[in-house]
């Protein structure tokens, strides 16, 4: 039906006859000649249907946006005067011969031209997707899924399918149901990953493997999480924790250089200790310039409760964030409403000084909490953030968790407001992650997941359960980070038996518990399993961050609701009671 995309046509196609499918854009009649914005899949065309052919004439006046035509003619070259540069095909327009009327559209329930809803457009998100930037965003993503297969084929990495209907493995979030007709009362679950298929992998000899895979979690949703979503899966044998960074580094190094002509350079390396202690985040934005100072040490004396209490509690941290040439900038109204945003992360409120005249010390600063500091507090304070004149200082006091994401939030808001985050691109690995973390009850669970290495094997398996620290051990984990985005997180995984069920030991896990939960695993290790490693990546993330979008649903052609419901098909939905019946599964409502 037609011989060219609209968006490729050209100078070097003047003269030739083509045919044309696609949407009216917009219709425009002006002084009795109608111009038609003709759009495509790969862009648009300026179209002139000329009075001089009236029937094609008097059909092309009854277009509507969004109708479905077809159009014959030919193309000419624009007068240079007329050559509009903001569109790729500006140099040429169609005179039309033809012109036919695929198909009519009702009038829209989505204004192309405004803002909609996001209701309306994940309802209507056929029509969404029209829209030019939203459909650039889908192909971009293609390219990147063809980039990442052809990589990682030519790298010597096989595609492998593992199975969707599974077991439930401890992700971290609760897992999807799948009920079972042929085992009534039992289910199957959707995978949160192929974490253990793919382990079984590398224990079946197949070395090196990759997957771009869909992945479940039945979690609490926000911008960059959806109930379904979109994993680059890889895993591999006989290699170090830096060889799989190094490979996967060269693979995103390529991508960005091949899709976007971006160099991201040499990935810098963080411990996690040290992401925490400066940024109070496992993920930093490392465009935002500012750092945490740590200063218990310095106020673990004062009568001031607010900053000694957490100073002298072990769980407790202080720090102070310099924020540069900020004192003119922040009104009080402004520290006010930093104070309620803090206060989202569990803060009770937010101390601050303003650095008037360094020279001047402790009179030269301005601050409701310089009463309760002693001059030498305060001038110590000035020296270890290297304050200067005009620079303001906020301060976190409170549990270590609330001082991290608290203070972590503002400084992200503080860069952003302020203008003190650059643009570009910002890359790191951040490694040597904890292996446990404290649950509120004091159990422990893993900081990746339960087949996550030691860092230090041997030094691991020398020290008796009883002696281990939960809080000092560390992993062999790595995640990849961009601008404050983990791109992809992974580990180098257990392959020793006696390893994991000393893990298991030190999470709570019996013997019994293990068996039945992993019992496959387990039993696989003893086989000569061997050393492997592997780097899950957010697909959906990683293709948000490339094209500028601010939510992974805008990169996905179908994406649920913040409340994981898809309009457009009034999914979820009751089941039929025949089917219910059929699966002996009864359902009772609340009242």
């Amino acid at each position: 039906m037609r011989s060219q995309y609209c968006g490729f046509l050209n100078a070097q196609h003047a003269g030739q006859q083509v045919s044309l499918c696609g949407w009216v854009n917009r219709r425009r009649d002006l002084g009795g000649v109608i111009f038609i914005d003709l759009r495509d899949r790969e862009g648009m065309v300026q179209v002139i249907c000329d009075p001089d052919l009236p029937e094609l004439f008097e059909l092309a006046y009854t277009l509507r946006n969004e109708f479905c035509i077809q159009i014959t003619g030919e193309v000419r070259l624009r007068p240079a005067s007329q050559i509009n540069a903001d569109m790729a095909t500006g140099e040429v327009e169609v005179y039309a011969s033809g012109l036919t009327i695929l198909n009519k559209a009702a009038p829209l329930p989505l204004d192309f031209n405004h803002d909609n809803s996001e209701e309306q457009r994940l309802k209507y998100r056929y029509l969404d997707l029209r829209r030019p930037v939203m459909s650039e965003r889908l192909k971009f993503r293609a390219r990147v899924t063809s980039f990442v297969r052809n990589f990682m084929d030519s790298n010597g990495f096989l595609d492998v399918e593992t199975p969707i209907l599974t077991k439930a493995t401890p992700e971290g979030a609760r897992d999807y149901l799948v009920p079972s007709r042929t085992h009534k009362g039992q289910f199957f679950a959707l995978p949160q990953s192929p974490q253990l298929f793919k382990q079984l992998l590398m224990m079946s000899g197949l070395d090196r493997y990759y997957q771009i895979v869909k992945c479940f979690r039945d979690e609490d949703l926000r911008a960059d999480r959806q109930p379904e979503f979109t994993q680059i899966d890889i895993e591999t044998s006989f290699m170090s924790a830096e060889q799989v960074m190094a490979v996967t580094e060269q693979m995103v190094q390529q991508l960005f250089l091949q899709q976007l002509e971006v160099d991201l350079g040499t990935f810098p390396q963080m411990t996690f200790h040290e992401a925490m202690r400066l940024y109070g985040s496992d993920k930093p934005d490392l465009r935002n310039p500012m750092q945490f100072v740590d200063i218990a040490d310095l106020v673990k004396d004062v009568e001031f409760k607010v900053f000694s209490g957490p100073a002298n509690d072990p769980k407790g941290r202080v720090v102070a964030l310099k924020v540069p040439a900020a004192a003119d900038k922040v009104s009080r109204k402004d520290i006010d409403n930093y104070t309620s945003f803090v206060g989202i992360y569990g803060a009770k409120g937010l101390a601050w000084m303003k650095v008037n005249d360094i020279s001047a010390g402790s009179d030269g600063v301005q601050s409701p909490v310089a009463k309760f500091l002693t001059a030498d507090i305060i001038n110590s304070m000035l020296e270890r953030t290297a304050a200067e004149n005009g620079d303001m200082i906020f301060f976190g006091a409170d549990s270590y968790k609330v001082v991290c994401e608290a203070m972590g939030a503002l400084r992200l808001k503080l860069g952003e407001d302020l203008g003190l985050t650059v643009p570009g691109w910002k890359p790191l690995w951040v490694v040597d992650f904890p292996m446990f973390e404290e649950n509120d009850d004091g159990s422990h669970t893993a900081v990746h997941h339960p087949f996550t290495s030691p860092l230090d094997t041997a030094a691991f398996m020398a020290t008796p359960v009883a002696e281990l620290d939960h809080t000092n051990l560390l992993s062999n984990a790595y995640d990849m980070v961009l601008n404050g985005t983990e791109l992809g997180g992974g580990s180098v995984r257990i392959h020793s038996a006696d390893v994991q069920a000393k893990v298991f030991k030190l999470l709570g896990i019996s013997d019994e518990e293990a068996a039945e939960k992993f019992g496959f695993l387990l039993e696989a290790l003893k086989f000569g399993a061997p050393p492997h490693a592997g780097l899950a990546f957010g697909l959906d993330r990683l293709v948000m961050l490339m094209t500028g979008a601010t939510s992974i649903r805008d990169v996905m052609a179908f994406p649920k609701t913040a409340t994981a419901a898809c309009p457009l098909t009034d999914a979820p939905g009751e089941a039929n009671p025949a089917q219910l019946a059929e699966l002996s599964i009864q359902v009772i409502k609340k009242p």
